[in-house]
């Protein structure tokens, strides 16, 4: 009996022990594997770092957030690159090698390689092959990675969280780019410009954009680097006078608005408004000022169909006969400079 509890006790002993290791192994396991957040791994295991970011994605000190697509594989070669060439079994020319600014490695008795545009697995197939043309070697077996990605970068500014910098090594989606700067304002308009490379001669594209409902463009259209997006501010009209709300405030998605939507904005004309002396202001690019009266009982009536607004109008809505009588279109332009906007 004493015997048989004697192995019971061992085997217990040793079912424990063997837990308590399997515990230690699965730790250790996942403590190899944890990858810092601020860094992602190339195809051959080396480590991408990302800048540091602050909430929101926001980039720190200035320095914009890294934009690192999914398959490392599909990405090209850049002038700046510094790539790590490994050849099987010839150490002698096996090195870090930086791409110069036309996009050729200098390898040792192979002289220039054109790898620009290439990615990791095309640039070694022609390392292979400039070893072999030249009577060096006569099986080269070669592997490319990356050690370091020169920076290239998207420029996003205007009507979004936070302007800045957005560092890109690949082609991404324009609605992954407005992500990284905290997406568009309130005050954004309808309408996002994409200025490509560096070419100022280069025509703008226009990318439609809606913060109301599904706008595929922005899942779709590629930033590359180099780029530049800027997010305008919307049409802003400015209801003036007797309104219970005055100010200036964003034309709709469609940047489309008329009168009787910009008073329903402001909430509607005050009691003691004139609403005979209604008017808009209307500035015109050459200087020139358009001034309009209209009738706010045919608009609520409707038998008059309100007027369509421009971006910059003025609808201002007099308290007495009298203040309608002296009020000049240049006294109203100036209040208007000086009115807050109010986003909807």
């Amino acid at each position: 009996m004493a015997t048989m509890c004697r192995v019971i006790m061992a085997r217990s002993k040793m079912a424990m022990t063997r837990s308590l290791l399997l515990l230690f192994g699965v730790a250790l396991l996942q403590a190899m594997l944890v990858v810092p957040g601020n860094a992602q791994t190339t195809a051959g295991g080396s480590l991408l770092s990302t800048s540091l970011r602050g909430k929101g994605g926001s980039a720190v000190q200035g320095q914009g957030p890294t934009i690192v697509p999914k398959d490392l594989s599909a990405l090209r070669i850049e002038p700046g690159d510094l790539l790590s060439v490994n050849v099987f079994d010839t150490p002698e020319f096996t090195n870090s090698y930086r791409v110069d600014p036309v996009g050729d490695l200098t390898i040792p008795l192979c002289g220039k390689v054109s790898v620009r545009g290439l990615t990791l697995s095309e640039a070694a197939k022609r390392l292979e092959a400039a070893l072999k043309d030249g009577q060096i070697l006569t099986q080269p077996q070669v592997n490319v990675d990356v050690q370091q990605y020169a920076g290239q970068y998207v420029a996003v500014t205007g009507e979004v969280g936070a302007p800045g910098r957005v560092a890109l090594i690949a082609p991404t989606t324009l609605g992954e780019i407005l992500a990284e700067v905290g997406g568009e304002t309130p005050l954004a308009g309808a309408r996002i410009k994409i200025h490509r490379g560096g070419d100022d001669a280069a025509p703008e594209e226009e990318v439609p954009y809606s913060r109301s409902k599904s706008t595929p463009e922005t899942a779709s259209v590629l930033v590359r680097p180099g780029d530049s997006v800027f997010v305008p501010r919307a049409g802003i009209v400015y209801v003036l006078g007797a309104v219970n709300r005055p100010g200036g405030y964003v034309m709709q998605e469609d940047g489309k608005l008329d009168v009787a939507q910009a008073l329903a904005l402001s909430g509607g004309t005050a009691l003691q408004a004139n609403t005979g002396g209604l008017r808009v202001i209307r500035r015109n690019p050459d200087g020139t000022v358009l001034d309009f009266p209209l009738s706010y009982n045919g608009i609520a009536k409707g038998t008059q169909t309100p007027l369509i607004l421009q971006a910059q109008d003025i609808v201002y809505v007099p308290m007495s006969k009298v203040k309608a009588a002296f009020s000049n279109a240049a006294g109203i332009i100036s209040t208007a400079t000086s009115s807050a906007i109010i986003a909807h």
